[in-house]
Order: structure tokens, then sequence, then C-alpha cells
């Protein structure tokens, strides 16, 4: 027995699929809390292939390079260095198991894996497994039993792996099988509200058992997914010992105590929190910072119109990327107002981006042109104004196809719940940032930049001036829409509450306009499916976290 317990909990950055990546990460952060005096390090939830793996773990070639990458971890803790306690797909107990993984009946599990002395010492399997929202694992992993304690130098660890730490079971199992300290490694992905309800469950737990916890997350950006790190230690009293850095890599090595028959973590500084804006801000720069960065893009091409959704779209790519991995292109037409114009001129003069103009003006006469006879007794609409996004979609993916530079879409939430987007359009592109903010949001998150200590980033102009598309003269978003308070006001209802139309209204908003907002939601299901991929901030991103009918004649009325 042993009274005495070094802990660092090694909040990681991996990358799906990059086996050697990871485990040179997992390495690094060993090395360096071995210099720090650490008996184990913690690293987050499947941290050797990367989280989540999606279809991946079902190729059985890829869960052979993993249970190779783990002996090999395994063997460099026979240095009598810091144990570790990592995340990995694992099958019916892996190769130190000597099972024949040929049988078509073995399982696959979401498992923990406490490497020490050169082996493989305990393996334990994530009983509760979600199934909901982006959550699937249901379809790919089978769930483990009840866990029992691990036993590591004198001291029997309760592991939990993510969801099992959001019931009662799994602790209730491990304290009553004689567990000391709680320990929860996770794959948690932000979303607003996050933070406070993982230390909701996490505050549940240490009141049930008694026992302190500590809580170890990722932190990077997967496809849409954006984890935040912010690993803690919780004490037995419930207060934060020990907390991690948010949005950035990190390694907290705690120092814990026994005292009589209850272990103690020594404190330290606990970082500040962060206001909403701050929150989401850093969610769209770590998720495009990763996204480029992972699928090795030299940099981002963005269709800079001179209005704010761009303007947004731009600050974050240069806080992300730096400006000179950001090609900014202005594409007037006709409509383009002088202001649009001297706006973005002065956005890229702010963020020191190389600005290139490209007018539309010769495709729209080609298109004019080319389309003239068929056209003849149609007056122009939306047609017209198509042609023009389509026009400037074109253009960036020339630009694209050229130069090597990913284009970087920048419709918001709003846009794209109502439609108000063309496809093939400003639609175009490998990735979005706004896709999961509301345009209220965007505003805030444009006055909450523009103040930030790191200076001003777009004219005051952009802000506040009336959204438009100008595709036509004097055209503004509010000719089609309702104004945006109004309209984010009713999303939030139909999209995160799935509320009814009645219900809406007793919240106060007209009828009729909730009713013609549920329509527009539903028509502009198919443009959605073909849109890019984009960071997740709300609890129902669409695509996984929301998954309607394209074919749907529900009008909302009972």
């Amino acid at each position: 027995m042993t009274d005495t317990l070094a802990i660092a909990l090694a909040q990681i950055n991996p990358t799906v699929g990059d086996i050697d990546g990871n485990v040179g990460r997992i390495l690094s952060a060993r090395a360096e809390a071995a210099g720090q005096g650490a008996e184990l390090v913690i690293a987050g939830e499947l941290c050797v292939s990367g989280y989540p793996p999606e279809d991946l773990v079902l190729k059985r070639a890829f869960l052979k390079v993993i249970e190779t990458a783990v002996d090999k971890l395994a063997g460099v803790t026979a240095d009598g260095g810091p144990g570790l306690l990592i995340g990995a797909p694992w099958r019916d107990g892996g190769r130190s198991r000597g099972l024949d993984r040929g049988n078509d009946d073995e399982r696959l599990y979401n498992a923990t894996l406490l490497l020490d002395g050169g082996d493989i010492t305990a393996i334990r399997f994530k009983h509760e497994l979600p199934n909901y929202g982006v959550f699937d694992e249901k379809r790919i992993f089978t769930p483990g039993p009840l866990p029992g304690p691990v036993a590591f130098r004198g001291v029997r660890l309760g592991v939990m792996i993510c969801e099992d730490m959001w019931t009662p079971d799994v602790a209730e199992c491990l304290v009553e099988s004689g567990a000391e300290i709680l320990v929860v490694i996770n794959g948690s992905p932000f979303e607003t509200d996050k933070p406070d309800d993982r230390l909701s469950p996490a505050v549940a737990r240490v009141t049930e058992t008694g026992l302190p916890l500590a809580y170890v997350n990722l932190i990077g950006g997967q496809d849409e997914l954006v984890f935040d790190g912010a690993s803690f230690v919780l004490g037995a009293d419930k207060k934060y010992k020990a907390k991690a850095a948010a949005w950035k890599e990190d390694l907290l090595t705690t120092f814990w105590k026994r005292d009589r028959d209850a272990w103690t973590c020594d404190e330290t500084p606990i970082p500040p929190g962060i206001a909403e804006e701050e929150a989401i801000y850093q969610a769209m720069v770590l998720g495009l910072r990763d996204y480029v960065g992972k699928n090795g893009f030299p940099g981002v091409l963005i269709g800079l119109s001179g209005g704010i959704d761009s303007a947004l779209s731009a600050a974050v790519a240069v806080d992300a990327l730096g400006p000179e991995r950001v090609h900014l292109v202005a594409m007037p037409s006709p409509f383009t107002s002088d202001e649009s114009i001297e706006d973005a001129e002065e956005i890229s003069r702010l963020l020191g981006c190389r600005l290139d103009s490209i007018a539309i003006n010769p495709a729209m006469d080609a298109f004019d042109d080319m389309l003239a006879e068929i056209f003849t007794g149609h007056t122009p609409d939306t047609t017209e104004e198509n042609i023009q996004a389509r026009a400037r979609g074109m253009t960036l993916m020339a630009l694209s196809n050229k130069f090597g530079y990913m284009v970087l879409s920048t419709g918001n939430k709003s846009e794209m719940s109502v439609g108000y987007a063309t496809l093939y359009g400003d639609m175009c592109g490998g990735y979005s940032v706004l896709k999961d903010v509301y345009k209220t949001m965007v505003f805030q998150l444009c006055r909450w930049r523009n103040a930030s200590k790191d200076g001003a980033v777009m004219p005051d102009r952009v802000i506040t001036k009336p959204p438009s598309a100008e595709l036509k003269p004097d055209q503004t978003d509010q000719d089609t829409l309702p104004p945006y308070d109004e309209l984010d006001a009713i999303l939030t209802c139909l999209i995160e509450h799935e509320m009814s139309l009645d219900d809406i209204a007793a919240k106060g908003h007209d009828i009729e306009t909730a009713e013609k907002v549920w329509h527009m939601l539903d028509q502009a299901e198919y443009k959605r499916r073909q849109g890019p991929p984009g960071v997740k901030i709300t609890r129902r991103a669409f695509g996984r976290d929301r998954r309607y009918p394209l074919t749907n004649r529900f009008t909302g009325k009972v």
C-alpha cells in the first residue's frame, strides 16, 4: 500500500487513424510527466486510434495496428517510469488474451488499458454506450460488463469511460468493489453549456460515492467535432482541486495523499472561466485549424463580400492559420455597393491578408447571352441572382484547383436553416466555421472579437449595416426573412427544442411567421445535405445531431 500518488492528466490532440502520431503524443506526454515526478499518466478516450474512429474500427487491419501500438506502449513502461492509462478500440481483450481474432463472433469494445512494468496489467470496457446525437457507438462496440477497480501500485482506481460517468451504475459498482479514486477518460466534444453539463454528473458521482474524481478530456478538432480539454480534478468535497487549460494541449500533474482511508489531491490554481462568445470563437478557430492541418491543406480561400459573415469567417481563419495562409477574394458585381468594396479592403488590411478582386460582370454577361433565347418572355427573378452566386462559387473553385487552397464557405446557421443560400454558389466550399452559428450570435462574436486584446478585425460599419446578399438593387435580407432576432428565436424553438407551433406561439411569436419558418426549415433539408461540414457549436447541429427526411409533408399542424 502507498500513501502518495502523482497522476498526470495528459490532455492530448490525437488524429483519427494516425496511430504512430498518437503514440508519439502519448510518449511525449509521458516523458514530460516523468520529469514532473508523475507515476501515472492518463490520456483520453480512444486516444490511440483517435476519436471518434467511426467505421474505421470495422477494419481488422486497423485494429491490428492499434494492438501492435499498445504492445509498444506497454513495453516502454518496463523502464520503471510512469504507468499509462490509455483508451483504444479492443477486440475480446486483444492480443494479450491470445484469442483467435479471425472468429466472426469476436467482440469489439471501447476500452481503457492500464500499462505498467512492461505489460498490459488491466483492461476495462465501456459499459454505457451513447447512441444519440453525434454518437452511435452501439453500431460498432459491444457494451462491457459493470467494471471493478484496477490496481495500480497499491491504489485501487475506479476507471470509467466518458458516458459511464453520466449515470450512477458504474460508479456505484466501483465504490462497492473497493475503488479509492474515480478516474474518467473522455472524448467529450464542445457545445454551448457543455462545461456545466460535465460538471453536474461529475459532482453527482462524487456525492454518491464519497470519492474524489479525475476527469481527462481530449483536445482538438475532428471533422465537425471540437474537443475543448478543460480536464479537472474534483475532491471528495465536490470542489475543484485542479483544472487544465481549455482549448490547448496541456499536461497537468497532480499530487495525491492518503489520509487514513481517503485520498486528497493538492490544490493548484484554477484557470478562470471564459465568456460564451470567447468559447464559441475558440471552438471555430480550433476546429478550422485542425481540419486544415490534419487534412494537409496549405491554406484557405474566402470570398470576401464586405459583409459580416465573410468578415467573421476571415477573422477566424487568420486567427487559426495566420494571414499568410488566408487568401481573400472580392468578386464584385454591378449590384455591389461602394461601401462593400471599401469594407472588404479595410478588412483585408486589418487582417494583413492578400486580397484579390475579380469582377463577375463578364460571367453574368456570358450567361445572359447564353440563356437569352431560352429565357425569352420570362422576367428576371432569383434565377439571375443565383447565377451571380454560382459565378462566384465557380471562381473560387477555379482558384482552389489551381493553387490547392480549400474554399471556406461563409453561410451561418440562420441562413442554412431556411435555405437562404445558393447550392453550388455561396454554399460552395470544403468547410464552414459558421455552419452552427446563428446570425444573432454572428453579431455578438464580431463585437467581441473587435473588442478583444488582439485588436479590431473589421470596420464597425460591417456590424451595423443591414445584411444584404447584394444580388439586386437595394436588397436586404429582411426583404425575404423575418428580423434575425425573431427568426433565430423561432429557429431555436424548432431546432434545439422541437417545439410545436402552438408552443412557439405561446412564447409570444406570431404563429403565421412561425409556420412560415417551419416550412422553410423543412424545404431546405435537401440543400443542407449537400453543404460542407462545419464546426459543431450547439446541441442540435445540422447533420448527425438532427436527421430529417428530405421528403416530408408534415406541416406542424395538428
